[in-house]
């Protein structure tokens, strides 16, 4: 039996957001046991100039604040995504406010993009040594803002150069009025802005700029969002944030307001990675998230276009072990089926 094994029960009888503040807690502290990285040759790649030691990340939201990076990095993950941080700190929205379905093995969040702000995030950023392993930044506009999309300016412009490259969250379901930047014309505007402020920035070596956008999106959306990170060169795309589906639910909880995250995610979220793999003609690296708790799930990702994967919601059901053992599994999958390198198995339902 893990240590997780052993806490669960006790974690379990607090609220899912008490028991979130405990674990940042002892990662801070340093309490909790380091995992081996699995940096396999099979599973190394290098995308935007860096270097994955292996494909399973953590996803955003897990370290808002950007406090244990370095611990997680030492629980397996090949990379980790700080954030969401807005420009201002934020309370976010009334407690209770995370809810733990645990017939579906899943979690309903409606946060609000909670953070101590980019004063505080980014002064963390600062301590970080690179060559512990790859970090991202996530970034998102503030609820009251009178122009959010100053906001991921604002955002962007503060976190350069001090992540290994950075996300624009236009796609959570708890700000209001947020996804609408996933429209055309919106978007359109917003990437211009950012593209031109992160060439301005880094003249010799483009700092990676992600999108991450909804699973929630229909077939012209997807052509929409598709046609304009084409046009602006987008480096990537993170698919997909949380959903407000609430199909085949089982838990009680299932009618809560909020995103829903983790295991009835993974079908919607996968096809539309897939859909968007094809709508960018496998020419864009895309990060597939959504219900990942093995290594079959993060298989079936990568087949299906990801280049990269990440998790968070499973750490709630199976600590922070998993992802040291979802990257041994995918290496088995890996070498049963013939390839010598995770890149061969990319995409391959489209081939």
């Amino acid at each position: 039996m893990s240590l997780y094994d052993f806490a669960k029960p006790f974690l379990f009888m607090l609220s899912a957001e008490r028991a979130h503040s405990l674990a940042i807690s002892a990662l801070k502290i340093g309490i909790l046991p380091h995992r081996n990285i699995n940096n396999s040759n099979i599973l190394s790649q290098n995308i935007w100039g860096l270097n994955f030691p292996n494909p399973i990340g953590l996803a955003a939201g897990f370290d808002k604040n950007a406090e244990v990076y370095s611990s997680m990095l030492k629980k397996g993950f090949g990379f980790v995504e700080t954030g969401t941080v807005t420009p201002l700190p934020q309370s976010g929205n009334t407690k209770p406010r995370v809810f733990r379905l645990k017939a579906d093995q899943a979690i309903i969040n409606r946060l609000g993009f909670n953070n101590l702000g980019l004063d505080y995030y980014t002064n963390q950023l600062k301590k970080r040594l690179k060559e512990n392993g790859i970090v991202g930044a996530n970034i998102g506009a503030n609820k009251l803002s009178s122009d959010p999309a100053n906001d991921y300016v604002i955002g962007l412009g503060r976190v350069l150069g001090l992540a290994d490259y950075f996300t624009i969250n236009v796609s959570s379901p708890n700000t209001p009025g947020l996804r609408a930047l996933q429209g055309k014309e919106a978007l359109d505007d917003l990437l211009l802005k950012l593209k031109t402020l992160r060439d301005e920035f880094s003249v010799n070596s483009k700092s990676p700029l992600l999108l991450k956008i909804a699973p929630d999106l229909n077939k012209y959306e997807c052509e929409d969002i598709a046609e304009i990170i084409l046009k602006h060169e987008i480096d990537g795309l993170i698919i997909s944030n949380t959903t407000l589906s609430r199909e085949g639910l089982k838990s009680q909880l299932k009618d809560q307001d909020g995103g829903l995250s983790g295991g009835p995610l993974f079908e919607l979220s996968t096809r539309v990675l897939s859909n968007m793999y094809k709508l960018t003609k496998g020419n864009v690296p895309l990060v597939g998230v959504g219900g990942i708790s093995s290594g079959l799930g993060a298989y079936k990702k990568i087949k299906a276009g990801a280049s990269l994967v990440q998790l968070y919601s499973a750490l709630v059901y199976h600590g922070p072990g998993l992802a040291s053992k979802i990257a041994d599994e995918l290496e088995i999958l890996l070498k049963k089926d013939g390839f010598s390198n995770i890149t061969e198995a990319i995409g391959l339902d489209h081939k």
